[in-house]
C-alpha cells in the first residue's frame, strides 16, 4: 500500500488524520510541509491547493483533503 500524509507539525487537524492512520494500521508515511503557504508548492503541485493535511492513496487513485473527509475514507476504506 502506498499511502502519503502532507502534514504540518503541530497542525491538530493533521493529527486526526495520523491517529486515525495509525488506528486502522495503515502504513504511511508524512511529508513534512512548510508552515508558510507559499513555500507549499509540492502539496499544490499534487493536490492543487496549498492546505494540509493532504492524504495520497496511491493505489486507489486517491487525492484528498479537509480531514473530516479523509478520517472518514480512513476508516471507510482502509481500515
Amino acid at each position: 500500500m502506498s499511502v502519503r500524509l502532507y502534514a504540518l507539525d503541530g497542525c491538530p487537524y493533521c493529527e486526526a488524520v495520523s491517529d486515525a492512520l495509525d488506528d486502522a494500521g495503515v502504513a504511511y508515511e508524512t511529508e513534512w510541509v512548510d508552515a508558510l503557504h507559499s513555500d507549499r508548492d509540492e502539496v499544490k503541485r499534487v493536490s492543487g491547493q496549498r492546505a494540509v493535511p493532504v492524504l495520497i492513496d496511491e493505489d486507489r487513485g486517491v487525492t484528498m483533503s479537509e480531514s473530516a473527509n479523509i478520517v472518514e475514507y480512513v476508516e471507510r476504506s482502509l481500515a
